[in-house]
């Protein structure tokens, strides 16, 4: 027997204002309001590395990857759903609130400003909150094409950079073991540090398209040297991190391991130096091995993979590099006035300053071909993955 509902439905009526008030009431008890918002948003795919341009593979991860052409807007909601990037977007992201608060602190409450004494540790805690913001906007936003995958990681790459001359700045003025203070190596510290930063950001870039404008072939996959000579491209890369950060470390190994007898600066702080040290190397051993994912391809897809163990281990260096600095700003700050070399905007504020524009330029030097490129070889990738694996060039 029909329903007077569907009476009403049959004759061409509306249902009568009762139903329609019972319907409603039954949707909203059936489904809460946050499940219907939630219902609204939809979060990308994700895919194999079978589906995907070569350009966006990673060593030992099977899947758990984003679409290769991706939106703006799908590479933010990506950072609420598991892919094989979330936590490697979030274990710097959040950090670098902390170190903005570490900064923030200083400028306000030290009168950083008026006191050039801590002009080196600002320009450090600067870099130290560049480095994991610069990172996870390069992890977010680099699925939106191969070249956006490229300019996101020399903007990375400069970020670690400028880290670097930030540690050499700070060790420059606080760390230097007695002996050495106001010696020859002390005044030549800085402008070699300055050099190893356009160094290694040069480097860093030319290991994933070879030299701006002679090697960058948007006409072939044959690029020079990532496609041709992926495990060559990783050294060179792995090489133009290491080298400026064990160059920046040279009077910390000396105070710490081989210094004895007066002026070693012996202190407290060693402990904390010991620390980094330790998780420095950590954080270059899993940057360089992809130890665990290499032992067991698609097991860590999503969490316990090396560069999410990178991050985290570089972040607590960094956390340990910071509290040593500042114990040993503070206790050998007398000491440090009285024999040190003087610090300048030269040897603090303006190398930062050179520093950024030299990297800015090489950045931008690298990125023209890219951005100069035929649009429709960037389209090639379609909007299926699957024939953007086999049409993409794997390196543009």
């Amino acid at each position: 027997m029909a329903t007077q509902g569907q009476l009403y439905k049959r004759r061409g009526h509306a249902l009568p204002p009762s139903s329609v008030q019972l319907t409603l009431s039954a949707l909203a008890t059936a489904t809460p309001p946050q499940t219907i918002m939630l219902s609204l948003i939809r979060l990308p795919r994700v895919f194999t590395i079978n589906q995907i341009p070569k350009v966006f593979h990673e060593d030992g991860i099977i899947s758990g990857y984003r679409h290769p052409r991706s939106s703006a807007t799908d590479c933010i909601l990506s950072l609420f759903q598991l892919t094989n990037e979330t936590l490697n977007i979030w274990t710097h992201f959040l950090p670098t609130w902390y170190f903005l608060w570490k900064l923030g602190s200083v400028v306000l409450m030290q009168s950083a400003w008026r006191d050039s004494f801590t002009w080196p540790l600002v320009i450090y805690l600067l870099s130290c909150c560049i480095y994991p913001l610069a990172s996870s906007c390069a992890h977010t936003f680099s699925t939106m094409s191969a070249r956006a995958r490229h300019i996101c990681f020399f903007f990375d790459y400069g970020a670690l950079s400028f880290y670097s001359l930030g540690s050499a700045i700070i060790y420059s003025a606080y760390v230097f073991p007695d002996k050495w203070v106001n010696g020859s190596f002390h005044r030549c510290y800085i402008p070699i540090a300055v050099f190893n930063t356009v160094v290694c950001t040069g480097l860093a870039c030319y290991s994933r398209l070879g030299l701006p404008f002679l090697q960058c072939n948007h006409d072939t996959i044959k690029r020079f040297p990532e496609c041709q000579s992926p495990k060559f491209s990783k050294v060179i890369r792995v090489v133009a991190f290491a080298y400026p950060c064990l160059f920046d470390n040279i009077p910390l190994f000396y105070r710490v391991f081989l210094c004895v007898g007066d002026g070693c600066t012996d202190n407290d702080t060693n402990l904390l130096h010991y620390n980094h040290i330790a998780l420095a190397f950590l954080t270059g051993f899993l940057f360089a091995t992809h130890l665990p994912e290499r032992l067991a391809p698609g097991s860590f897809d999503f969490i316990g993979h090396s560069h999410q163990l990178f991050h985290v281990c570089g972040v607590l260096g960094t956390h340990f590099q910071m509290k040593a600095v500042e114990q040993d700003m503070v206790t050998r700050r007398p000491w440090l006035l009285e024999h040190s070399i003087p610090i300048t905007l030269s040897n603090s504020v303006g190398a930062a300053l050179l520093c950024v524009v030299v990297n800015l330029t090489i950045i931008i030097l690298f990125s023209l071909p890219l951005l100069s490129a035929p649009a429709y070889k960037d389209k090639t990738c379609g909007r299926s993955p699957q024939k953007a694996s086999a049409k993409l060039c794997p390196c543009c």
